[in-house]
């Protein structure tokens, strides 16, 4: 695939790096002089191209038009909302996945038709709740795409689901449960299988529902 990296830092160029090793065409573009003289020296001169990102014209010098993939990972949001809007609307970039520094903005760049977002302070989050304790719900991947999210869900001592069978569990439709951990050991729930606590129930809801799944097995 020919692929764009728009932003050069740490993501960017190991981003590059690994792309560029499993035979991608890559083309980091990056503003910053040293920065991209950096990469071009480590990379090869044809890897970078110094220019604003956010610019149709640096764009279209890059070859958008024919890129398979653009990933705009600079470290401001702003940047890789527009960079993704222009990707998408003027050059109809196929894919497009943006870094989105500031959980909070991950909604915007939803409802501007970003599907594809990244949030390392989403993950980070994801991977503290987990270490909770009195965290029972914990969203774990948002599949943007088909509107459905992978969900942990710890069965603390005062959840309802404690003593049922899950064939008795009404969960909203579309949901289900395909993976318990218990005593740390891995078990495919059925119809029969009874809840106990501590259980670390894993499984798919859709992102509407959300709040009728929390109701249900909280």
């Amino acid at each position: 695939m020919y692929i764009i990296i728009a932003g050069g830092g740490k993501v960017g160029y190991y981003l590059a790096k690994e792309l560029l090793e499993d035979g991608h065409e890559i083309l980091v573009i990056e503003k910053d002089a040293k920065t991209a003289l950096q990469i071009g020296t480590e990379l090869g001169d044809g890897s970078v191209m110094r220019g604003m990102a956010d610019e149709a014209a640096t764009m279209e010098r890059a070859g958008a038009n024919r890129a398979d993939l653009i990933i705009a990972v600079t470290g401001d949001d702003e940047d890789n909302l527009v960079i993704s809007q222009v990707a998408r609307l003027k050059f109809n970039v196929p894919r497009v996945i943006a870094r989105v520094n500031n959980p909070k903005n991950e909604e915007l760049f939803r409802r501007l038709g970003i599907n594809i977002t990244v949030s390392s302070t989403r993950f980070i989050l994801s991977l503290i709740e987990q270490e909770l304790p009195s965290k029972a719900f914990i969203p774990l991947v948002n599949l943007r795409t088909v509107g459905m999210e992978f969900i942990e869900l710890h069965v603390l001592p005062d959840s309802q689901l404690v003593g049922k069978r899950l064939g008795d569990v009404t969960l909203p439709p579309g949901s289900t449960f395909s993976l318990i951990v218990r005593a740390q050991k891995p078990l495919i729930p059925t119809a029969d299988t009874v809840v106990e606590v501590d259980d670390r129930l894993f499984g798919f809801t859709p992102v509407a529902q959300e709040s009728d799944f929390k109701r249900v097995v909280s």
